[in-house]
């Protein structure tokens, strides 16, 4: 096992220039939103079909807006909330509207609690849409019974028409993707030569309050990959990086010779520190991603 792995020779590897797509949708934990652009730069110049079985916010997969693509996640209403933004993209709307009004029109966290406790009875996508925009911290936390209880946020929803305009750019953007119900196992022994995957699932810091994030394991995962990189797919893997500055590198007993490349990526600062500090400056608080990529 080894966690160091060589960094790129810019000379030597040409990553290629993306646009940056700002216009997040849902607001998630490890949101890859801002530097999604950045981590597409690293991805082959050619594969055939696009894969992301982690999916969450979606943001590589929005930023990418690939011509064919299968996108999946273990989340249930996650899946039905995307599946229903790409058949019909005017019920997103509505369901938003319709909860925006609920507290825009009575007390904001009593109206919060209401929508909180009905998602916690039903799992519906429409509730989790909204909890995900209006949340603390934008941080959807779970326990382990799987009860969402994150309590409101302090700022106040996006108005109905901002949002109308996320929904109809990110219908766009994902039109070509057919979202799936599915774990990652199964879903990556799809992908065949040529494919590309992109990983992004649960970090050591935020396992302990995401949805199945107590089963994850990320040996297994590493063990999915190396059978992917056998048949001839391209995986690209973000993980745990450094925290605090960079004083914290997180070990991971990452398979020796499983990757052939390593990049830092400078994802600011971190949202769930946000949530767990409540306010606290955040200047020691930088993450810096790791991007292991099979190629």
């Amino acid at each position: 096992m080894s966690d160091q792995l060589s960094l790129f020779d810019l000379d030597t590897y040409t990553t290629k220039q993306v646009s940056p797509f700002r216009q997040q949708l849902l607001k998630w934990i490890g949101n890859k939103q801002r530097f999604a652009h950045e981590i597409i730069s690293y991805f082959p110049d050619n594969y055939k079909t696009y894969y992301e079985p982690f999916l969450g916010s979606g943001a590589v997969l929005g930023t990418l807006s690939p011509s064919n693509a299968v996108a999946s996640d273990i989340l249930k209403p996650l899946i039905e909330l995307w599946q229903t933004l790409n058949s019909n993209p005017e019920l997103v709307k509505q369901w938003y509207y319709t909860r925006w009004q609920q507290i825009d029109s009575g007390e904001k966290k009593e109206e919060y609690e209401k929508i909180k406790a009905s998602f916690n009875q039903q799992h519906n996508p429409a509730d989790l849409l909204f909890l995900s925009r209006s949340c603390y911290g934008g941080v959807i936390r779970f326990r382990k019974d799987g009860y969402m209880s994150t309590p409101c946020g302090v700022h106040n929803p996006m108005p109905p028409d901002t949002f109308n305009k996320r929904v109809d750019a990110w219908h766009d953007r994902t039109q070509h993707t057919t979202f799936i119900h599915a774990n990652y196992i199964d879903m990556m022994q799809q992908a065949t030569q040529g494919d590309l995957i992109y990983c992004d699932p649960p970090y050591t810091d935020t396992q302990s309050i995401l949805y199945g994030a107590q089963k994850f394991s990320l040996q297994q995962l590493f063990e999915v990959i190396e059978d992917c990189k056998n048949r001839g797919v391209y995986v690209a893997l973000s993980i745990d990086g450094s925290k605090k500055s960079g004083k914290q590198k997180t070990k991971l007993n990452i398979p020796t010779g499983l990757f052939d490349h390593e990049v830092a990526v400078n994802c600011g600062r971190s949202m769930l520190r946000r949530f767990q500090m409540e306010g606290q400056t955040l200047e020691g608080e930088i993450v810096t991603d790791r991007l292991l990529l099979t190629y």
